[in-house]
């Protein structure tokens, strides 16, 4: 994710710890939460009984509701809304007929069950739109329904939608790419307008959902591009950042417009500037359908990028004017936690945001038939919820991925509680991205001239190791998250944050040339398809992507981040060495063994000299039918030679010119020479 300041916003609110244990004591003696605003607002704001007292066991097990029709409940009939609102004394609900009407027409809402309130509207109100007002400690507040599943242009409203008019012809909501175990993914990260906004990518829909339903796009010189690339280079899913509605980008300006989209407004609406006529609320909707629906024929399954720990604006998020202080994370002296580095913190530990949460992704999921998300920052998520995240989602399809940033950020969670890197063994079939590897490939990533074993650091083998086993505790020395499974590990080197590994190369080695630097580029994607668990890599990586230098494009032109499909021409080769590095991880088991157990029985490091890694895999691990295979990286200058573990006949499928599973030497041996900057893999015939 892009790290974006938001101003905070200064609550001038300084309590006693014993005034708020008095007010909180004080609250359940009243009869209900409206008296308890009431009788407290000239003593005490409501950010103060949002930071205490809605934090406590009694608020929740006052408040929580547990159904499942927040939001609006369509037929022809007539729609249905249900808003959770505990704080407010008056709701109403305001019907707009046009996307930009400035006024509407309000209808009061009743009060019900655990702090919700419902109004219905007879007839068919399909296409209608809306929003709620409540009534805070007299303050009117107006919202967009944050349960919305479609919104108007700019989301500033939420609308009515009949999602089976959505769905394209033919959808089949359960019908999927055939997929096995979760370490059996390799997963292509890409822009929705990256991946087709080049002029030359042969797409007509530039920077839409629609460009991954065109089929035969090809440069001008023939080769492939778009859909039909990402099929042949045998990746398992597309990766899309963040597709729901953000708030960076104008819907309503023809003016070109650019942003990674890590700024959530309408979590469970699709973003409008993605589709070809934002609107209609029915068509970004269905245009996604139709992407998703596309990827799907051709193989490919997809995985969804969402953001759950910030909002583009805490202040003005439809949390905040609904329940103001309850969804976000407060610093004691009442301001904003920034631990997202983006001015706020979802409070997910708040029972009604986790059920946000998890319903969300269950909307996605079901209704778009997603094959996977990935969490933006989950270190900031606190374990129950991801683990309730994890369960709903296996109730679905258990092959469904869950993978995240395990970064340890902020201190509002008790260590135990965050859902980081060191509690990966809490989080059964949740995966890690890696930065021991990424770091100890490359270099550190906060340090733009830091290098790592294949530009140039000494002693770097160890953290290669580390990744090599998926971060299991493979012995004293070797581990790296403790007790977990090698699927919880994400191998890369390569993300949207950051610099790209090719400009990163540069960056660290200025002197030396470019075909010393392809060797390294090599060398670096050869650890990642061959080390255990899931390998994860940027659009544009395997042909040597470049964003100039730039290390944080979240808000630069296309000219930086646009995928460069001349680039993939020019760079085929290097295009063909990752896609033989892919059909050999897809055809040998061994190189996704599936506990840790297993890793440590099969997985042999070899004696080497300093700055090479090398290690066997033996006994057809994982029912591989290769009995013994052997691989050696070595990043030295010169040659190294590797000592095998028997003098036998050997087929060496990867050098550092080819790779994949056709032989390209066969000899007799004990041992075996490997090239300067290099990696070699061989098995026993």
């Amino acid at each position: 994710m892009k790290l974006k300041r938001i101003k905070k916003t200064n609550k001038g609110l300084i309590m006693s710890l014993t005034l708020v244990l008095a007010f909180t004591n004080v609250f359940f003696l009243l009869p209900d939460l409206q008296t308890f605003a009431r009788s407290k607002t000239k003593v005490i704001s409501n950010d103060v009984i949002s930071g205490d007292a809605m934090g406590s066991d009694e608020f929740d097990k006052k408040f929580y509701y547990a159904g499942n029709d927040l939001g609006n409940t369509y037929t022809k009939d007539k729609t249905r809304f249900r808003v959770w609102a505990p704080t407010a004394i008056e709701a109403k609900l305001v019907v707009y007929k046009n996307w930009d009407d400035k006024t509407g027409t309000a209808i009061n809402m009743n009060k019900s069950e655990k702090g919700t309130w419902v109004a219905e509207l007879k007839g068919d109100r399909k296409n209608i739109f809306y929003t709620y007002k409540v009534n805070v400690e007299g303050k009117w507040n107006e919202a967009v329904d944050p349960y919305a599943r479609s919104v108007s242009a700019n989301g500033d409203k939420g609308a009515v939608i009949d999602l089976k008019d959505t769905n394209p012809d033919k959808w089949e909501p359960n019908k999927k790419p055939k997929f096995g175990k979760l370490n059996n993914a390799i997963i292509y990260e890409t822009h929705v307008r990256d991946f087709s906004i080049d002029p030359n990518s042969g797409m007509k829909n530039k920077g839409k959902f629609l460009a991954f339903t065109e089929t035969g796009t090809k440069l001008p010189n023939g080769l492939k591009t778009g859909i039909d690339y990402i099929k042949k280079l045998g990746v398992t899913h597309v990766q899309l950042m963040p597709i729901f509605d953000y708030a960076s980008v104008d819907e309503a300006s023809s003016k070109p417009q650019y942003n990674w989209g890590y700024d959530p407004k309408n979590y469970n609406a699709p973003e409008g500037s993605y589709s070809t006529d934002a609107y209609n609320p029915n068509i970004r909707v269905k245009e996604l359908k139709e992407a998703v629906q596309s990827l799907h024929g051709n193989n490919l399954r997809v995985t969804m990028d969402v953001v759950y720990n910030h909002m583009f604006s805490a202040d003005n998020s439809n949390f905040n004017k609904l329940v103001p202080g309850y969804y976000f994370r407060y610093n004691t002296d009442g301001t904003l936690a920034n631990e997202s580095g983006c001015g706020n913190t979802i409070a997910s530990e708040n029972p009604m945001a986790r059920k946000f949460i998890v319903d969300s992704v269950v909307h996605w999921a079901k209704e778009y038939n997603l094959d996977g998300f990935r969490f933006d920052l989950m270190g900031l998520t606190d374990t129950q919820t991801m683990n309730e995240v994890r369960k709903a989602l296996n109730k679905i399809d258990p092959s469904i991925v869950v993978i995240g940033e395990g970064w340890d950020m902020g201190a509002t969670l008790k260590p135990e509680d965050k859902s980081d890197q060191k509690n990966a063994d809490k989080l059964s079939n949740i995966s890690f991205f890696n930065d021991t590897i990424r770091d100890g490939i490359k270099g550190s990533v906060f340090d733009a001239k830091g290098t790592g074993f294949v530009n140039g650091k000494i002693g770097a083998e160890l953290d290669i190791k580390k990744g090599i086993v998926g971060a299991i505790d493979y012995s004293k020395d070797i581990t790296t998250w403790g007790k977990v499974n090698p699927l919880q590990s994400v191998a890369y080197v390569e993300a949207h944050d950051n610099n790209t590994l090719w400009d990163k190369l540069i960056l660290t080695n200025p002197n030396d040339t470019d075909a010393t630097r392809l060797k390294m580029d090599r060398l670096a994607n050869s650890i990642i398809f061959t080390s255990q668990g899931i390998p994860f890599f940027q659009a544009g990586q395997e042909f040597l992507r470049t964003k100039g230098g730039n290390p944080n494009s979240y808000n630069s032109d296309d000219s930086v981040n646009l995928l460069d499909w001349n680039r993939m021409s020019d760079n085929i080769n290097t295009v063909n060495y990752v896609k033989g590095l892919i059909q050999l991880r897809k055809t040998h088991p061994a190189f996704r063994m599936d506990s840790a157990e297993m890793i440590r029985n099969n997985l042999k490091f070899i004696n080497t000299a300093a700055n090479v890694v090398a290690y066997s895999i033996i006994d057809n691990a994982n029912k591989d039918k290769w009995n013994n295979i052997v691989v050696a990286f070595n990043s030295n200058k010169t040659e190294t030679t590797i000592k095998l573990p028997e003098n036998t006949k050997w087929n060496i499928v990867v050098d550092g010119k080819k790779a994949g599973i056709k032989t390209i030497k066969k000899f007799k041996g004990d041992s075996v020479v490997v090239d300067a900057q290099s990696s070699v893999v061989l098995y026993k015939r």
